[in-house]
């Protein structure tokens, strides 16, 4: 919702890598939240060399410039949320965590983003560490993929089910797990949202054909957005999945590897998706996710 003491609309702040294809990091999020009604700022956490086919190499940002950059814009500005993409490195986790340890009411979301969706590494294990150690505590919302949140969790067996993965999760003082289940050999992609006392909601999406580039950066960055504007936690979490699964059923390929999600999906003629048989998504609700 627009301050109507400044006529600004909702401001997020992303801490996230660039990416020079567009797909993803740091220009999937500033997108994202124009879309959805924000006014995007943004923290440059690392450089990266990358197309639609993958990441072929990483720089991270030095972490005082990374701290210097949130703290110029967060003395400047009144931000409604925070969104975390790729991090770069440890120090640059350690400086983030510092830094929104300073805004404790501002909605934190986290986008664990280990590995591209070719397989590339962008997270070390000492990476990760510092991420359950320092960020988790602090945040709102997290929303991992299967792999990410077995891995998150040290799920070394099997056995392990996603629900008591989300549940470690959560004791490290994380709000709230959205588990997203793109990885899984599902006819339907099924989310489920975690909380305190297990299972608050379950949507179901229909799987669609291709793969993509930045979708769990869109979904990240579209929860930011929705908190910003004043929804609760579980309206949120709706609503950004429904934004997310339109702005992939219109993606488009413009190079030779994965699929762009279309964020401005709205804003272009209509034009046929690649999905038209596609059937409505269902949701169910095991409580009020609030």
């Amino acid at each position: 919702m627009t301050d109507t003491a400044t006529g600004s609309p909702p401001l997020v702040l992303t801490f996230a890598a660039s990416d020079p294809s567009g797909g993803a990091g740091v220009q999937a999020d500033l997108l994202t939240l124009a879309s959805m009604g924000c006014h995007p700022l943004s923290v440059l956490t690392a450089i990266t060399i990358q197309d639609s086919l993958g990441v072929e190499g990483v720089q991270p940002v030095d972490a005082d410039w990374v701290a210097d950059q949130a703290r110029r814009i967060l003395e400047d500005m009144a931000v409604d949320a925070f969104k975390i993409g790729v991090l770069g490195s440890v120090e640059n986790i350690a400086a983030i965590a510092e830094v929104v340890a300073d805004y404790p009411d501002i909605p934190l979301i986290v986008d664990p983003v280990l590995a591209s969706g070719r397989g590339d590494e962008l997270a070390s294990d000492e990476m990760a560490q510092a991420l359950r150690g320092l960020l988790l505590p602090q945040t709102t919302i997290l929303t991992p993929n299967t792999l990410e949140v077995r891995a998150l969790a040290e799920a070394e067996d099997e056995e392990c089910s996603l629900e008591q993965c989300a549940a470690r999760l959560i004791e490290t003082g994380c709000e709230y797990v959205l588990v997203t289940g793109t990885h899984e050999n599902t006819p339907q992609v099924v989310n489920t949202l975690y909380g305190k006392t297990g299972a608050l909601r379950t949507d179901r999406w229909p799987r669609l054909p291709g793969s993509y580039h930045g979708s769990g950066c869109t979904l990240a960055s579209a929860i930011a957005a929705m908190l910003a504007n004043g929804l609760e936690l579980g309206d949120a979490v709706r609503e950004a999945q429904e934004y997310t699964w339109q702005t992939l059923r219109k993606a488009y390929r413009p190079g030779m590897g994965q699929f762009i999600p279309d964020r401005l999906f709205w804003a272009r003629e209509e034009a046929p998706a690649r999905d038209d048989g596609a059937a409505a998504p269902a949701a169910s609700d095991s409580r009020d996710a609030h």
